[in-house]
């Protein structure tokens, strides 16, 4: 085990363009889908993003109304300050957003590749290749339960059989049969097996086929799988219960992998209650709950989750504490007077990659060097932005930190008409249905109403999409096998 440990690193590079792409779409949902209408609703819901001065859960940004969306303000008017006007021009595009996330993950020094349990390994990556210890199978066995034969028939049948999991048998002579089960080993110099439905025994006990024999027929030989030293996995493959099963038929105990990058969660926020019903302006933290299952769910381990509150001396001391690959904060990524992110990171010296972004919802997520190898990614505090920040940057970044191979870009054809912004891109909630997109209701930055009956995030381009316009679509991490894909 040693000496594959010492040969993954170089394996696990020279595999990374190789990994296997990720499949297409699985069957739908099973809610029922909401029709996508009242356009011009949504629209005022996705577009008044409260996002500009707080970035927080608070009243102001599940209040938006219905009316006109909002854009670009005309000419003269004045609502937006020239620093928002600043922020609003030099964000950086989505796609460029998520490929500036993946290339920070692949400038950090890979970690040591780790020896893990069979048990302990579902939802990790190889770092090294599956090779078979033994050949599969490593012995000639019975494919079915019925009768060894050498030779032609009929054939005497000898008293005692032979079973899976004991020693060789003894060799048949031509004309002989003995009771097989399925698994069992052959006796060398068998014909074939005759399955039980396929055989009939005399008033004397002699076996006749009731069908044509074929020599081999019915046995595995040995090897027919796999040789001892065969490739069966290149490094980067994900560890499902398949490969579980194969590794362990192949002869492992143990599987060398790829450690999950470990993330330490900062909830932030004065007005944030972790129980009963919000109250005296007070709202229920909706992402202390939701994002470590979601982390968890893109390979991380997350080592903490702590609530700071609106504290900068708090906050400073637990970004320059923490020994964590990935910090992630919620909320106070904005201008406001208790956003204390941009300050913090400039105290401490942290190189900024991406200071916003031109995505709806989520625009004021930021991601940040603190260490040489340590980031942190700021999520605005409401909560279907903070799920935009956490795919856009959070998730390319964990990917490649966890060795995984970048999902494969598909598209789906929208249902009905989707709103966009008309300058950036939105991820708008979806199930789908009949090879179609159906957008949800509720996609407001501080709604999570839409996503949690979603399959997907559609990738609604600058203007929107029309009814047959095929989109991007993000994957939600347990959408594709049920929840269990978190393996937690």
């Amino acid at each position: 085990m040693d000496e594959a440990i010492a040969l993954a690193s170089g394996a696990l590079a020279s595999a990374a363009g190789d990994r296997a792409p990720h499949s297409a779409r699985a069957t739908a949902h099973s809610g029922e889908a909401e029709h996508h209408g009242h356009q011009a609703h949504q629209a005022a819901h996705a577009d008044h993003e409260g996002e500009s001065a707080g970035s927080r859960e608070g009243p102001s940004a599940g209040s938006e109304q219905a009316g006109r969306p909002s854009s670009d303000p005309p000419p003269g008017h004045t609502t937006h300050t020239t620093k928002q006007r600043h922020d609003r021009h030099s964000a950086t595009p989505w796609p460029e957003a998520r490929a500036i996330a993946a290339r920070a993950a692949r400038s950090v020094s890979p970690p040591a590749p780790v020896p893990v349990p069979l048990e302990a390994a579902l939802g990790l990556v190889l770092a090294a290749p599956l090779t078979a210890l033994t050949d599969l199978p490593s012995f000639d066995s019975s494919a079915m339960d019925g009768w060894a034969v050498a030779g032609p028939g009929p054939w005497d049948v000898r008293a005692d059989g032979i079973l899976a999991g004991h020693e060789e048998p003894e060799q048949l002579d031509d004309g002989e049969a003995v009771r097989i089960a399925t698994g069992a080993r052959v006796p060398g110099d068998a014909t074939a097996v005759v399955r039980t439905e396929h055989g009939r025994l005399d008033d004397k006990g002699r076996l006749h086929a009731q069908r044509e024999v074929v020599p081999g027929q019915d046995i595995r030989p040995r090897g027919q799988e796999c040789r001892t030293g065969d490739q069966l996995l290149p490094p980067g493959t994900l560890v499902t219960p398949a490969v579980l099963g194969l590794a362990a038929a192949a002869g492992y105990d143990e599987l060398v992998t790829v450690p999950r990058p470990r993330v330490d969660v900062l909830v932030l926020g004065d007005e944030l209650l972790t129980e009963g019903r919000p109250r005296d302006g007070l709202i229920r933290d909706a992402l202390g709950p939701m994002l470590p299952p979601w982390l968890r769910a893109l390979g991380a381990d997350v080592v903490s989750s702590r609530r700071l509150g609106d504290d900068a001396e708090a906050l400073y001391s637990a970004i320059s504490t923490s020994d964590a690959d990935l910090i992630l904060t919620t909320g106070g990524t904005a201008a406001g007077p208790v956003d204390h992110v941009h300050p913090t990171l400039s105290r401490l010296g942290a190189e900024l990659l991406v200071n916003g972004v031109k995505v709806r919802p989520g625009h004021p997520m930021l991601l940040a060097r603190t260490k040489e190898n340590q980031h942190l990614v700021g999520l605005p505090g409401n909560p279907l932005a903070a799920v935009s920040g956490l795919l856009t940057l959070a998730e390319p970044l964990l990917r490649v930190l966890a060795g995984q191979a970048p999902p494969e870009p598909y598209t789906v054809p929208v249902r009905d008409a989707v709103h966009g912004h008309p300058h950036d891109t939105r991820l708008v909630p979806v199930v789908i249905r009949a090879d179609r997109a159906v957008p949800l209701h509720y996609y407001g930055p501080a709604m999570l109403r839409g996503i949690a009956g979603a399959d997907a995030l559609a990738v609604v381009p600058p203007g929107g999409a029309q009814p047959g316009q095929s989109v991007e679509i993000l994957d939600l991490p347990w959408a594709l096998s049920g929840i269990g894909v978190c393996f937690t």
